[in-house]
């Protein structure tokens, strides 16, 4: 039986084990409760610290005894209450919410349903070049508590997920970005759509008026939101130019121009110049300028880390060109909008793997540009059943695959001079690897391997 003052952590991943390293340092009793088989080093950990833990199931009458949970972001607090239903939200929170508690920095939150990663790295890249102690956590390899726990950042920089969002109680970013929600995840939100937009849009829950929301004019699920709910915080429209008056924060494209003006600073720059290309990175970019000129950082400095910044692993790594045929590593790409900015932001023809765990994906959005610019299609999963027969009428080429070796065989046969091959799934990765990570990895080593 656990104390009545003892938070309970439920699972042993990056968030779990972020949390309890935070929790020992700030002397919280806790519990660890594991659905699955905990890992022979996190044992040793918890062993070591004198924490106490359960593992392949949850015996949710000790956890009940619990005066809060803090729960990691692929656990629904929904299962939590239905097992305790004495439990109410307040008493359920994220990994996020408790980290939150422990520090005073200067929060950058990021969320959107395509584009997080790239975004937070690169604000994050600008912040520091320009000599800001600052961090990057959350949905992208370090949890937020880990990172509270082990360093003191003046700012954070958080890539925030809908399901880390889903769990806050008092977490409020002093400057939070959406850059756009299309259908993602819809089996966690009752395959609701409009469930979904309300849980990106929890980032602005608790934000006043000296707060700021960074919002993408050309999302029209953003904009139709913004119609019928009111926002506390200051909001400021990318590529929208309706301002109020001329002290009005703004900032647009104009045809191969950014064109900016926040904090009465004017930015122009050359969208050519971008180190990241495509529509989408533009749309980023614009999203990174405009955070960073709220913190007042020198338009050359902003300009500098435009044009120098590296894109991250596995979206859309340009990694090697063999005999004239590019290969890029897009195994990031989980969901459809992804896969169409990769799509469009390519020059035909694309030889394109896609394949993995299908979430209810409607593939129709991207009929034109397999048509215009698809040359192949390699399906690469367990089930390629409706890959083929939703792409087999529009594309003449098109093939199965269960692994990744013959996957990157079947691409390099297909693919002539200029071509590109595309890893671009589109789907979630379980069913042949880890994690999308390690899908791309595969995808690397097979391809350094012709």
């Amino acid at each position: 039986m656990i104390k009545k003052e003892m938070t309970t952590i439920l699972g042993s991943g990056l968030s779990g084990i972020g949390a309890i390293k935070l929790a020992i340092k700030k002397n919280i009793p806790i519990y660890l409760s594991d659905h699955s088989i905990i890992s022979n080093d996190t044992k040793e950990f918890l062993l070591k610290n004198n924490i106490k833990f359960e593992e392949d199931g949850h015996n949710w009458d000790i956890i009940s005894n619990s005066k809060e949970i803090v729960i990691s972001p692929g656990i629904s607090a929904k299962m939590v209450i239905k097992h305790i239903p004495s439990f109410n939200k307040k008493n359920i929170v994220s990994e996020i919410e408790f980290a939150s508690r422990f520090t005073n920095s200067f929060i950058i939150g990021i969320t959107g349903s395509n584009g997080k990663t790239t975004t937070s790295f690169l604000i994050h890249d600008i912040l520091k070049k320009a000599g800001f102690n600052v961090g990057i956590a959350g949905n992208m390899g370090r949890s937020f508590s880990e990172s509270v726990a082990d360093n003191l950042y003046d700012y954070y920089v958080l890539e925030l997920s809908s399901f880390q969002l889903d769990d806050i109680v008092n977490f409020n970013p002093n400057i939070s970005v959406i850059l756009n929600i299309s259908k993602d995840h819809l089996d966690r939100y009752d395959y609701s759509l409009a469930n979904y937009i309300s849980s990106k849009f929890r980032i602005a829950k608790n934000q006043n008026s000296e707060n700021k929301l960074i919002i993408n004019g050309k999302c029209k699920n953003s904009m139709n939101f913004l119609k019928r709910f009111k926002i506390k915080s200051e909001i400021i429209i990318i590529n929208h130019r309706n301002i109020k008056n001329e002290k009005s924060n703004m900032i647009f494209q104009s045809y191969d121009k950014i064109k900016s003006k926040i904090n009465n600073n004017k930015l122009i720059m050359d969208i050519n110049n971008l180190s990241i290309q495509g529509n989408h990175n533009i749309q980023n970019s614009m999203a990174a300028i405009c955070v960073a000129q709220l913190l007042n950082i020198s338009n050359e400095s902003i300009k500098e880390s435009l044009t120098s910044f590296k894109n991250i692993q596995h979206r859309l790594e340009h990694f090697l060109t063999i005999q004239k045929v590019k290969y890029i590593n897009d195994s990031k790409a989980t969901n459809v909008n992804a896969v169409y900015y990769a799509l469009e932001s390519l020059n035909a023809p694309i030889i394109w793997i896609i394949g993995g765990i299908d979430k209810g994906n409607d593939y129709s959005d991207l009929i034109p540009l397999v048509k215009n610019k698809v040359k192949a299609i390699i399906c690469l999963g367990k089930d390629n059943s409706k890959p083929i027969e939703f792409f087999s009428n529009y594309c003449d080429l098109i093939v199965s695959t269960n692994n990744m070796k013959d996957a990157v065989k079947s691409a390099y046969g297909f693919a002539k001079q200029d071509d590109t091959v595309l890893l671009s799934p589109a789907c979630a990765s379980f069913d042949l690897f880890k994690n999308f990570e390690d899908r791309g990895d595969k995808f690397k080593e097979e391809v350094r391997k012709l």
